[in-house]
């Protein structure tokens, strides 16, 4: 099967890459000219070489004439867009553009629905993101080595509710909580971002709330934890992380449990219905 992959920012769009490689898929990638990596190149030359198209980000119409030419059906979006780059003078192409009209409310599920609802139209289906990835979705229960205390528990419990809406309402996924008051909600800028807010607001022993929307759409903005997220946690003072399970992907792998056990974080995966 001939695979589309729209590449964002990040690991993910090079992990479904290899992954749909192995499986046997013939890739074509979009890179998003404003986002995705310099070195997606290079990976997508590897055998089974994949071609690469870098399209700007307004440019929908582009990126489906290209999709279409190379007979693709079937496409996974990986990787993040910034929705901030709404504001930073992108233009939007015609298609695109009608897209923007018809929405009710620039948040990312309105946005990307109304991306998908276009490419459906012109015979690209877009299939969970998580797709080709289901050995790095978070696991249920304790992850590390070290299992959250109960004032960090009692901090999750606090926090889950909260999370929850927000996530629901499309602003963010993340918030920081400590001795159960709210340091800071994530909106546009981003996990680690809002991770070091909360350190320089509240200092150490914060610890972070990750969610999945609660009608989450798996073909798009999944929550994705990296390497990089322990770093950010590690310089904040954080101590614990919920993610999840089922729902959250790491990026890279069990690194990012070493990484954890490394700095005395713990990590757990929450069952949710």
């Amino acid at each position: 099967m001939r695979l589309g992959l729209i590449a964002g920012n990040g690991r993910f769009p090079f992990l479904v890459l290899d992954a749909a490689r192995h499986l046997g898929h013939d890739v074509v990638v979009i890179a998003v000219k404003e986002e995705a990596s310099p070195d997606l190149e290079a990976a997508a030359a590897r055998e089974p070489c994949a071609t690469v198209h870098r399209v700007s980000l307004g440019q929908l119409g582009k990126c489906i004439e290209i999709l279409q030419q190379a007979d693709v059906t079937q496409a996974v979006m990986a990787g993040q867009v910034k929705h901030v780059k709404l504001f930073a003078g992108i233009l939007p192409d015609r298609l695109l553009l009608s897209v923007l009209l018809r929405l009710r409310a620039r948040n990312t599920d309105s946005l990307i629905a109304g991306v998908a609802d276009v490419l459906r139209q012109h015979g690209i289906e877009l299939l969970d993101s998580t797709a080709f990835l289901a050995p790095l979705l978070a696991r249920p229960g304790v992850l590390t080595r070290r299992a959250p205390t109960a004032d960090e528990l009692d901090d999750f419990a606090f926090g889950y509710g909260m999370a929850d809406a927000i996530a629901g309402l499309d602003v963010g996924q993340t918030i920081v909580v400590r001795d159960r008051a709210v340091v800071a909600v994530e909106a546009m800028e981003g996990t680690d971002e809002v991770i070091a807010r909360a350190g320089r607001l509240a200092g150490p022993g914060t610890r972070i709330v990750k969610v999945a929307k609660p009608e989450q759409d798996m073909r798009f903005d999944v929550p994705v934890i990296g390497r990089q997220t322990i770093e950010a946690m590690r310089a904040a003072g954080a101590s614990a992380l919920s993610v999840d399970a089922a729902k959250t992907l790491f990026v890279d792998g069990d690194d990012i449990l070493r990484a954890a056990d490394a700095a005395g974080i713990a990590i757990v995966g929450r069952v949710t219905t």
